[in-house]
């Protein structure tokens, strides 16, 4: 029977032909959504992490739900260096966090006080890049670099100074004057509205800190390693009144966000196939109606129906499993093309707080084996109907058909 279904896909090619096309061009659009959909949140998952939070953060126990200036992290030196030494770990770097008020002439607006280590923080987000006019800071004290959209608000610039007052860690109010040397875009227009960052000692001089900090941002090799990452440096630091958490945690809005999103996906993915399943049962079926007086003469001859059966089913089976390979060739190479150059989009959007002009597809092993499965499974389901109306022909009325 495999040998007559075998054949039978030689024996009329056009139609052949039509069933194979319909299911490669469905594997190919299938596969194309499925890496232009994990390129798009690979892209934006790795700017928003990479950029800002980091991949995994350390912080004490209960500073994600309440975040307060008396929760630091003493040690952290000593913390970062174990962190540095887990499998998978590339950077890490220690942050400050506070809120006060800004003053730059007479304007005057609410700021978030971040404090940073130059070196690490350039080494894990790549801080330098986000400058926009002016310069990093330099070795010397009291240097200050604004966020675009705080800059702007207090018509703030390069070489200007800056008044900064908020509480120190010892309950009294703590003020201190910075030069502006550089403005800097992070592509979150809500952090820029208000980051003020500081070298991280001018920081603990400011809110009285010593050698605390409030927060350890971890940058992990491989984001689908974070899981696994952020248990290993848990074990590591073995301190119960640390958190470690992965970024899903960090940003549980964005997270929840980009899972619907991709549960939104699902029905496009539905509407292809549903498709494809439209037009592999059409052509089958046309191609049972056709050979009628051909399953007649089978059965006159002694076939029985479940070999009629399974000849469609093995027939429909061949010409899927062949489409697949063909297009997963073309769906494997169109996604790699727009992996490398990507489609600029006509206007830009943002996501997360993240501006994107350029989306870039990628070559997933998802986005060959859904559709792959996808296109077997509906191809031999659809097949069933057209072999069961095959198997059921009656001989006499059949061999009458022309």
């Amino acid at each position: 029977m495999l040998k007559i279904a075998f054949r039978n896909i030689f024996r009329q090619r056009r139609r052949t032909v039509l069933t194979a096309l319909a299911m490669i061009v469905g594997f190919t659009l299938s596969s194309v959504f499925i890496g232009w959909s994990d390129g798009a949140y690979s892209d934006i998952i790795s700017m928003f992490t990479r950029n800002r939070i980091g991949h995994i953060q350390v912080h004490r126990a209960g500073y994600l739900d309440k975040p307060s200036l008396y929760d630091v992290i003493g040690g952290y030196e000593s913390i970062g260096e174990r962190i540095a030494g887990v499998e998978g770990v590339e950077a890490w770097t220690p942050r400050i966090y506070s809120a006060g008020l800004g003053s730059v002439g007479d304007k005057t607006m609410g700021v978030q006080i971040i404090g940073v280590d130059v070196e690490r923080e350039v080494i894990a987000t790549r801080f330098d890049r986000k400058i926009t006019s002016g310069a990093m800071f330099s070795d010397a004290a009291r240097e200050a670099i604004l966020g675009v959209g705080l800059a702007r608000i207090l018509k703030a610039s390069v070489g200007r100074e800056i008044v900064l007052v908020t509480q120190g860690a010892d309950g009294a109010i703590a003020n201190d004057l910075y030069t502006i040397v550089g403005i800097a875009e992070s592509g979150d227009k809500a952090t820029d509205r208000m980051a003020c960052y500081l070298h991280i000692d001018d920081a603990q001089d400011l809110l009285v800190l010593d050698e605390r900090v409030h927060e350890i941002a971890v940058i992990a090799e491989a984001l689908d390693r974070v899981p696994e990452i952020t248990a290993a440096i848990e074990a590591q630091i073995n301190d119960s009144t640390l958190e470690v958490s992965p970024w899903q945690v960090v940003a549980k809005s964005f997270y929840r966000a980009m899972q619907a999103d991709r549960q939104g996906d699902l029905i496009g993915r539905m509407i292809i196939m549903l498709i494809v399943a439209i037009g592999v049962l059409n052509t089958v079926l046309m191609s049972v109606l056709e050979r009628t007086r051909e399953y007649g003469v089978l059965k006159a001859m002694g076939t029985k129906p479940g070999q009629i059966f399974g000849v469609v089913v093995a027939e429909v089976t061949f010409i899927a499993l062949g489409s697949i390979v063909i297009g997963a060739i073309f769906g494997a190479g169109l996604n790699y093309l727009l992996s490398i150059y990507g489609i600029s989009l006509p206007q830009e959007f943002s996501y997360g707080g993240i501006v994107f002009q350029t989306m870039y597809a990628a070559v997933t092993v998802r986005s060959l084996v859904v559709p792959a499965v996808t296109v077997l499974v509906s191809a031999i389901f659809v097949s069933l109907f057209p072999a069961l109306r095959a198997a059921r022909i009656a001989p006499a009325s059949a061999m009458r058909t022309h």
